[in-house]
């Protein structure tokens, strides 16, 4: 499993109240490119690096479902339910296309803004009729302490 890496302006944009995850809809998406520097969605649009919209995958449309989020001595967690991409039509995104990041991003935050991403360490390619999972571990999304 990639390790969950936080953009660095996360921890500003969450002391500033930018973020709110007991009602945040957390959304999850699939790119090329380093998104290390990458602070709102409208970036990562604008990099040029999610996959396209095609057989099965719909850039920016990929919402977590049972997202959690517990504080327990001082240490909050946020955790969701894994998240799977199936190809059916062709290849996933289009002929060709290929991610290494997973990034996700708060849809309700006014800009969008990036929380962080998994680094799968090469490009991956998924075929017509495979599938691939995001999954989070015991430890949850992230954790807070």
């Amino acid at each position: 499993m990639a390790t969950f890496n936080k953009i660095n302006n996360f921890v500003e944009n969450l002391a500033h109240g930018v973020h709110n995850f007991s009602s945040a809809t957390i959304k999850v998406v699939l790119i090329a490119n380093d998104p290390s520097s990458l602070s709102t969605y409208s970036q990562i649009q604008s990099s040029g690096g999610e996959l396209g919209s095609a057989n099965g995958y719909t850039q920016g449309n990929k919402a977590l479902t049972s997202v959690t989020s517990s504080q327990t001595g001082g240490t909050y967690k946020l955790d969701a339910q894994d998240v799977t991409f199936t190809a059916s039509g062709g290849d996933l995104g289009g002929t060709g296309d290929v991610f290494r990041y997973v990034v996700l991003y708060d849809d309700s935050a006014t800009n969008k803004n990036v929380i962080g991403y998994y680094d799968y360490g090469s490009n991956l390619t998924i075929a017509d009729g495979n599938s691939f999972s995001v999954t989070f571990d015991s430890s949850g999304i992230l954790t807070i302490t």
